[in-house]
Order: structure tokens, then C-alpha cells, then sequence
């Protein structure tokens, strides 16, 4: 992705948050350098805990098509995690747009809460685990939908409207695009580990390779090992 076209994706994605009356912590506005500068000083949990902006396009180069944005705003670390006490919790926004694809995927450790915030419908595409838990074509799962049980058959959709959710474990395969236009999306759940508690169904990069055509007006996640040198 050229860095100009992310840099549009993050304008466009805060003005939609905006529009929805949800609010970002400060430092989403910070500039590289400031940003730089805090975590060197007394912010260094936001790199730490890989808070902040993500843009992702999955490596393929089809943002419109295959893609999300994130932007994390609190998340535990694997210690904590591991250890079963302290902040074992993480939350993201997100924006999934009309027919963009996030592909089949699953996690090792997380649960999470996928809430729709506002805008259209959200769509999740769901399987079951075969007994070693990778991807089952011919096993559907059962998941909570605000508390009620839903028994879903391989492949089956499930539609959450605006202030509907659902709780995803290890082992749940899903997908999920925007239908009838873009989506808010609020994600609640165990800690976060986007390095290695990610399994595709499909070989697939988590992050995009970006092509620095201008200079960046925030930082993704992805950049602070080039751009922050710990003193």
C-alpha cells in the first residue's frame, strides 16, 4: 500500500468514527515525531502494547476488496495473559467497508466480543474446528449473540445489525464483510497478540507492505520497530 492511500484510510476512518460519536484517546493525533518522543519519554506502553492505528490490506494489495482498519486503544500484555492477573483485556475499533473481505480466520488464545456500533450490516461467516482445530468445511459451531445461543451449520452467515454482537472463541472460523455500507465495529476481548495468535485458513500476511510515496501522518502499529529507537 502506498503511504498516501493509508494516509486517507486513517482521515477517512476518523471522520467515520467521528460521525458515529465515538471518540479516540489523545495521542491518535499525535505526529510520528511526537509520538516518537512520548514513548522514548513516558508512553512507552503504547509500543509496548502495539496500541494505535492499523491498516491492513492482508499482503494482498486489494485494500477495497480484502482489507481492514483498527485502531487499538488499550490491550494487556502476554505476561499478564499467561499469568491469568493483572489486564487481561483489550478493546479495538474498527471499520469494516461495504464487501471488504477480512478472510477466514481463527485464534489460538483470544475470545472476543464483535459488536456493531453503527453503520450497516455486519456479516460473519462461520465454521468449526476439525479435532486438531484447523478449518472444518463440514463443521458449524455454536456462539453467544448477546447471551443467546446460536447454533450455526458450516458456512452459515450471521447478520448483526447495529448493537448486536457476538462472542468468538479459539476454534470459531470466521470471516466478515460490511453489507449495505461501511461498519463501526467494536472489539472487546482477551489480550491481544496480532504477531503470532493469528491463523488464516489461507497462507496470508497480517500486516501491509507499504511503498513510502509521502511522509506519514501517524504511525501504524506495523512502524514503530523502524521508527522508534528505545534509549
Amino acid at each position: 500500500m502506498k503511504r498516501s492511500q493509508i494516509n486517507q484510510i486513517l482521515a477517512d476512518g476518523a471522520a467515520f468514527i467521528a460521525q458515529h460519536g465515538q471518540h479516540l484517546p489523545g495521542f491518535a493525533n499525535w505526529s510520528p515525531d511526537d509520538l516518537v518522543a512520548r514513548i522514548n519519554a513516558d508512553a512507552g506502553q503504547i509500543m509496548d502494547r502495539r496500541l494505535g492505528w492499523d491498516i491492513t490490506d492482508y499482503g494482498d494489495g486489494r485494500f477495497d476488496e480484502m482489507g481492514l482498519f483498527l485502531f487499538t486503544t488499550r490491550n494487556g500484555d502476554l505476561s499478564e495473559r499467561d499469568g491469568g492477573t493483572g489486564m487481561l483485556y483489550a478493546e479495538k475499533i474498527m471499520i469494516s467497508r461495504q464487501d471488504q473481505l477480512s478472510p477466514m480466520h481463527t485464534h489460538v488464545h483470544k475470545v472476543e466480543d464483535i459488536i456493531n456500533k453503527g453503520g450497516a450490516t455486519l456479516v460473519i461467516e462461520l465454521f468449526g474446528s476439525d479435532d486438531k482445530g484447523g478449518f472444518a468445511g463440514d463443521r458449524g459451531c455454536t456462539v453467544a449473540c448477546d447471551g443467546i445461543a446460536r447454533t450455526l451449520a458450516p458456512g452459515d452467515k450471521l447478520m448483526l445489525a447495529p448493537g448486536e454482537s457476538v462472542t468468538l472463541r479459539p476454534g470459531d472460523w470466521h470471516a466478515f464483510w460490511g453489507e449495505g455500507g461501511d461498519v463501526l465495529i467494536g472489539e472487546v476481548s482477551t489480550v491481544n497478540d496480532d504477531l503470532t495468535d493469528n491463523i488464516f485458513r489461507e497462507p496470508i500476511g497480517r500486516f501491509a507492505k507499504v511503498e513510502e510515496d509521502v511522509a506519514p501522518t501517524h504511525l501504524l502499529v506495523a512502524d514503530y520497530d523502524d521508527w522508534v529507537k528505545r534509549g
